[in-house]
Parts: C-alpha cells; structure tokens; sequence
C-alpha cells in the first residue's frame, strides 16, 4: 500500500471555488487549519477543464443545460490556478486535481499537481484515461456509478501504467440516503483488489458523521469530501461540509481508526489481563505435595481469586500439559508451576497457528493433502527456524504449500534432483539464492535450479506454493552439518491430517 494514499485526508474545493481566487484562497487557509488542528494529512482537490473545447459550441452560453452556467461562470486561467496550487503547496497541503480533457491533464502537469484525480463519470472515458496515464503521475479513481466489470477495467488498466493507484468507493447521488452507501461493496474491493489503497468518498448530508466511521471500520485508507467556506454572499450546496462540519467529520474518522487499532495486532494490556486474572480460578493444593512429585488432577481444586503467577485451571486443563512440583505444598495453597510441554502439546500449536493463517488469506487446501512439520533444530526453536510443508501432488510433477509463521526462516539447502519454483500468495518471503537476496510479494515467482543453495525467510508470515519435479525426501542437501547428519524423520515430523 502507498504511504502517500495512506489516511490522506481529500477536500474538494466546493463549487468549483466559485470562480474567485481570493474564495479559494479562504478555502485552503481552512484546510490547512484543520490539518493542523487535527495532526492529519490532507489535500485540496481542484477540477480543470478547457471550456473552449470541453463545451459544445453551440451548447455555449445556455443556462438550460445542467452544469454549463456553472463551469462558465467559475473559468480560471492558468496563471490563477498557478495561486491556487502555489498556495496548497506553501500551507503543507497536498494538491490534486481532476482533469476532465485531455488538455487539462497538460495543465496538471505544468502546475506540478502531485495526484490526479479520475472522476466516476471519467472513470469509462478511455481517451481520457490514456492520457491520464501516459502523465506518469499517481492516480485516484473514483467508481461512483461502475459495475464490478467497469471498475475491473479500469483497475487493470491504471495499475499496470501509473506508479501508484487508489480506487474510491463512490455513490453518485446528491446527497446519498443513508440506505444507499453500499459500504459492504467497498469491503468487496479491498478483497478484490489488495494490491491497490480503496478509500471512500463521500456525498452523504455534511453533518452525518457515521457513514466516515463504517467507512474507516470497513476499511477506507483515504477519504475525500466536497469542502467549502460560507460568506454573506456564498452559501454550501447539500452535500459540501463547512470547517465546522469538516471538524466533527475528521474527528469521527480518527476516533475509527483508534477504535479500530494501530494494526491488525490485538495488544493485551496489563489492566485488561488482571481483571480477568482477578475472575480467573487458580489451583490449590488439595494434600500434602512434595518436591519432584507429579501433580494430577485428583491433588488439587480450583477457586477464585486467582494470585498474579499462579497456575490457573485453564492452564492445568490445557491440551496434555504436565506439572512436577518445584517445591512442597501444603493442603490449600497456591500452585505456582509452569507446564512442560510434550510433542503433542507443541504440535497442535504449531498446527493451530498454521491453519490460522491459511483461514486469515482465504486459502483452501482441501483433504486430499499430508502435512509435514519441519523443525531443523528441534520443536523447542520450531517458531525461529523451520516451516509446514503440505503436500497437495507428488508425481513427476509436485505441488506443495509452504506456510511460515512471523519472524520463521529456512536454513540454507539445495536439491540435486528437484527443480522448483516459489509462488507467493500471501505474506512477504525474502529468499537467498546463491548470496542473492530476493524480496518476493504476492503474486511474485522464482525460479529455483537445481544445485542452487538456497534459504528463506519472512517477517510477517507467508504462504507460498513449490511447483516442482518430483520431489524425493532424500534429495535435502543443508548446509549446515548439524542438520546435513540428521536422519530426515529426525528433522520432519509428519502428520497424516489437521
């Protein structure tokens, strides 16, 4: 995702700044107020046509077609727009446009506009959107009005030719009922879509704060609002928001994105653990136990309160868990032990965590598949060195699933026999190939020959597919000695299903 999309803050210049530089002056004075006052990043919007092209001539001068008189009567030249942007870029703001012509794209370009802005009635203009592209620049597209098909289109031709791209989830109705945000097709596309930042833009009434707070929760990067400043002569349309209303709208926002969390973490804190911790049951003693004795279910009861490092009921009922007395215990007293964990225990760890991920990237694998645990050094260092492997095929072609959990690598190994290619689906895989390092995204392949000694590694968890020739369990050749003299059931441990 690009940073410079990430929780940018748009602000249209409403009517057009109605035509006065001095207006839109007032308007990005007030932008950046807010920008200010509420620590964000924000950008003015403007729009750009070449009306002595863009307008019929014979459509010219007539009040009874939408939108004409307003273009008109709001014409700006070149070097007035030039004090406009000149301005944006002096208050710290980022400046976007909309070109609506081919023309007006060379004007973003002469004014050093930093993002281009494809309105939803452009969003199908073809000619238009070549051009668009061949500026070079990056780009926010808006989809009010698109079918799934359209905003296909369009995504695949922008993300193939601009550096950076968003796509704003966008209802073209003015202002939009409540009922038809659609903010659950907004979700659809970040699915659809994840490698480009969706963002929202909005037309709902100015003083409706909720419709930001669904759209940051289901999660908008960016968020854009038609924004203007009222005078004695200058009233706001319907669906623009006044500095007041921008206020309490950023305000809404950012009170999402706290409530939503930094990351996609869930940090416990130490209040919240003890005051769970105080409804927790502990373990007591229910006789006389001595030093190195192996405490069983029978020799001990559960009760609350529960003391800051006792053992706790769940703990001592967790999986095949043991528990050998460190000290002696007398009859009603805490148990304060820590549980040795067996093969067993760790496995389904491991395991859990595995699935965790396949079920957090959507991948199905079906249960036609074995499950191989690798842990080069022993499961003690399983989380720090070692992966799953699931074996989907192995005939004179394989195909395999590696997951590695964050923070895990893969020792350096080669293959004498197999050749094979890594296709990331999700995550990030850094591999060393031949001293080489190679950062892999989703949708990304390597070519894996055989006889090159290889490693792999991740930071936040990966998923990646092995396509390969056949692969033979004896045809591992690790570089390091200690693992090269393993037997390969020393190192592996398979699991026939989940």
């Amino acid at each position: 995702m690009s940073e410079l999309f990430e929780n940018l803050y748009i602000f249209e210049m409403a009517n057009n700044h109605q035509g006065d530089v001095g207006h839109g002056l007032r308007i990005i004075d007030a932008v950046a107020r807010l920008a200010r006052e509420h620590r964000v990043r924000a950008a003015v919007k403007f729009q750009f046509r070449e009306l002595d092209s863009f307008i019929h001539p014979a459509a010219r001068g007539r009040d009874d077609i939408a939108h004409i008189p307003r273009f008109e009567s709001t014409r700006l030249d070149e070097g007035q727009f030039r004090q406009l942007v000149d301005a944006t870029r002096k208050a710290g703001l980022v400046s976007v446009a909309t070109p609506f012509d081919e023309p007006s794209v060379g004007l973003c370009q002469a004014l050093g506009i930093e993002i281009i802005k494809v309105a939803s009635c452009s969003a199908t203009d073809w000619p238009l959107l070549e051009e668009i592209a061949r500026a070079n620049k990056p780009v926010i597209a808006s989809t009010g009005g698109l079918s799934i098909y359209e905003i296909d289109n369009l995504v695949t031709f922008l993300s193939k030719r601009v550096p950076e791209l968003a796509i704003m989830h966008c209802v073209s109705l003015y202002p939009t009922p409540p009922e038809q945000h659609a903010l659950n097709f907004m979700a659809k596309m970040i699915r659809r879509y994840p490698y480009v930042t969706v963002g929202y833009s909005g037309h709902e009434a100015p003083d409706n704060t909720d419709v930001v707070m669904v759209a940051v929760a289901k999660g908008a990067r960016l968020l854009e609002r038609h924004f203007g400043v009222e005078t004695e002569s200058i009233s706001l349309n319907k669906y623009s928001m006044s500095p007041d209303q921008a206020d309490a709208w950023i305000a809404a926002a950012e009170r999402a994105r706290a409530i939503q969390g930094a990351d996609d973490d869930k940090h416990v804190s130490q209040k919240e653990f003890q005051s769970l911790l105080e409804l927790q049951r502990g373990v007591f003693a229910k006789r006389e136990i001595g030093r190195g004795e192996e405490i069983h279910r029978e020799d001990v009861y559960f009760a609350m309160p529960c003391q800051d490092g006792q053992l706790t009921s769940g703990q001592f009922g967790q999986y095949r868990a043991h528990f050998t007395a460190s000290r002696d215990y007398q009859p009603d007293e805490a148990i304060f032990e820590h549980a040795r964990q067996d093969k067993y225990t760790q496995m389904r760890g491991i395991l859990h965590d595995a699935k965790g991920l396949l079920y957090e990237a959507g991948i199905a694998l079906g249960d036609d598949i074995s499950i191989e645990v690798s842990h080069h050094y022993g499961l003690d260092r399983f989380r720090e060195t070692g992966c799953v492997l699931i074996n989907s095929i192995n005939r004179e072609y394989c195909n395999k699933f590696l997951i590695l959990l964050p923070g895990q690598k893969h020792p350096h190994h080669k293959h004498k026999q197999k050749e094979e290619t890594f296709h990331v689906l999700w995550g990030d895989l850094e591999v060393d190939l031949e001293g080489d390092l190679i950062h892999l995204e989703p949708g990304d392949k390597l070519l894996v020959e055989r006889d090159q000694m290889h490693a792999f590694r991740t930071r936040k968890g990966c998923i990646f597919a092995e396509i390969s020739t056949r692969s033979i369990r004896s045809d591992s050749f690790y570089q390091d000695q200690r693992i090269a003299e393993m037997d390969p059931l020393e190192r592996k441990t398979i699991v026939e299903q989940w």
